[in-house]
């Protein structure tokens, strides 16, 4: 898995596993935004199975599902205020990591 940091608070990264959510915690990460909907692709995890890993190792877990573009309005708001709201760092992620960094230079 690899991250690539945008901004000191803000991470984007390509789909993540369950297993994955332990060590993006270690990295000090405090919240998960997932911008990819569920059944994009055989095989991807479910947002509720990496929400499950990210409760049990204490992240907050939030689901965005970005499908297109134009990305709907409300969905760059609710990117913006839960980084800006985060208390540390937040990593989002989708199928390779362009959708989360989209939406975050949009809410930027």
């Amino acid at each position: 898995m690899t991250i690539t940091r945008i901004t000191e608070n803000y991470a984007v990264a390509a789909q993540i596993l369950a297993d994955d959510v332990a060590a993006i915690a270690a990295e000090g990460f405090v919240a998960i935004i997932c911008n990819r909907p569920d059944d994009e692709e055989p095989g991807q995890p479910t947002a509720a199975e990496v929400a499950a890993a990210c409760d049990a190792a204490g992240l907050a877990f939030h689901h965005i599902p970005v499908s297109g573009i134009p990305i709907a309005i409300e969905f760059i708001e609710e990117q913006r205020r839960l980084i800006t709201d985060s208390d540390g760092p937040v990593l989002g992620y989708c199928r390779t990591g362009q959708r989360s960094q989209i939406i975050w230079s949009a809410s930027a």
